[in-house]
């Protein structure tokens, strides 16, 4: 079985999107893949309550206990590789890992991020759009390089800037784009592996 584990840092709502995916469209049976952990730098999140319903493993390792980024990366890593991860997927998780956790899990190790990258990668993406006078904007899914927003693009979903948009209302649009676009581009990468290992 391969597993995914998910990082989190807030309310886990592209978290929930791929478990529910996960379960609707069989993912154990098609692919051999099953959600086996959900992790979080912080044990307020509210994704966690939501994977725990599930049934879903969930582990805190709350990035404050560490004196450097280095050292939460270790300790987040041997959670992680605790369950001999096929995926590791960002959800939200809020954190920018340093190219020693980055380049450990080199080619399952993925992102999403709410622009149409290579455009706006980093914070406050709706905003930067409305601002640069985009007239579309979108979301994308992307593995993950020591270059923060910049690894080879899975997938990417285009969502329409209307006159009237404010960076709270674009968001919107875009997360809802998010919850189909992520379980999606998943499902592609987990059978482009399964092909691979044929």
């Amino acid at each position: 079985m391969k597993n995914i584990v998910i990082l989190i840092s807030g309310g886990g709502s592209n978290m929930e999107a791929i478990v529910r995916a996960a379960g609707r469209d069989r993912w154990a049976e098609r692919f051999g893949a099953r959600i086996a952990a959900v992790v979080s730098n912080k044990a307020e999140a509210g994704g966690l309550a939501i994977a725990k319903a599930q049934g879903i493993d969930t582990t805190v390792v709350p990035h404050k206990d560490f004196a450097t980024r280095e050292a939460f990366d270790e300790a987040l890593a041997k959670v992680v590789d605790g369950y001999a991860p096929a995926l590791v997927v960002l959800a939200g998780f809020m954190r920018i890992l340093t190219p020693g956790f980055v380049n450990r899990y080199a080619g399952r190790l993925v992102n999403i991020h709410p622009s149409l990258l290579p455009a706006f990668p980093g914070l406050n993406t709706h905003q930067r759009a409305i601002e640069a006078g985009c007239k579309v904007a979108g979301v994308t899914v992307h593995q993950v390089t020591t270059e923060l927003d910049h690894g080879p693009i899975l997938a990417q979903a285009v969502v329409p800037v209307l006159p009237d948009d404010t960076a709270a209302t674009l968001a919107g649009r875009v997360l809802a784009q998010e919850h189909l676009l992520y379980p999606r581009a998943i499902a592609g990468w987990l059978s482009d592996t399964s092909c691979h290992n044929e």
